[in-house]
């Protein structure tokens, strides 16, 4: 009787064998992380929409006024019907401050710059769940009602655009706007193959929405 003999890998076979692996997996680890990154900012990103939203709708509940109706009053404090007390009041706020975007020329959605250049500027608001949401000081009345009841025209009223920004993972890094992977880039081919944190956001009357094709890219277009 002859034993039947064993095979088995050499050495070099496993090394070889491991050496493959690290270089697949060294080419396929970063867009994993990328499109898991994405999908948690996304995902956080709706969430936060979503709250603020039911922000806007309670405080019509119990102080009846919206975005919309938010007077030029924007200082904190007391009963009156302006921005910072519509947010404040109704949301899980564990603090506040001016603090916020204080680079020079920031573009937050519309080729304007949002809050200006100083952190005075700004009111933002610290949740509990580690976001941030940061908007600027003189935002009131902002509104898509009809300018003109006749011919339905329709525009943007009141002092300004209602523009702001929502950090999904507050003070922690990157601390960048989302942006577009290919340059000048429109909602119809916008690319954004490394999401970041802070994206822009337009609100008025009792609606709240990404403000930038980049944050748009990333909360419609599913995986980048």
């Amino acid at each position: 009787m002859f034993k039947k003999s064993k095979s088995a890998f050499t050495l070099a076979e496993v090394l070889i064998t491991l050496g493959i692996i690290g270089v697949v997996a060294a080419m396929t680890m970063p867009t994993l992380l990328n499109s898991t990154q994405g999908a948690q900012y996304r995902a956080a990103v709706k969430k936060e929409l979503s709250v603020l939203s039911q922000a806007i709708v309670l405080n019509i509940a119990l102080d009846d006024y919206d975005i919309g109706q938010t007077s030029s009053q924007t200082a904190p404090g007391g009963n009156r019907a302006n921005m910072y007390n519509l947010f404040k009041n109704r949301m899980n706020v564990v603090a506040t401050g001016g603090e916020g975007w204080t680079s020079n020329n920031q573009d937050h959605g519309s080729g304007t710059v949002a809050f200006g250049t100083s952190a005075g500027s700004n009111y933002t608001f610290f949740f509990n769940d580690g976001t941030t949401f940061t908007f600027r000081q003189g935002s009131y009345g902002c509104s898509m009602a009809p300018d003109n009841a006749a011919t339905g025209t329709v525009h943007f009223r009141g002092s300004n655009l209602c523009k702001g920004a929502l950090d999904i993972n507050g003070s922690k890094n990157p601390n960048r706007v989302v942006s577009c992977t290919n340059a000048s880039a429109t909602d119809a081919n916008c690319q954004v193959q490394t999401p970041t944190d802070i994206y822009p956001v337009v609100f008025y009357d009792q609606t709240i929405l990404p403000n930038s094709p980049a944050a748009r890219a990333v909360l419609f277009k599913g995986k980048q």
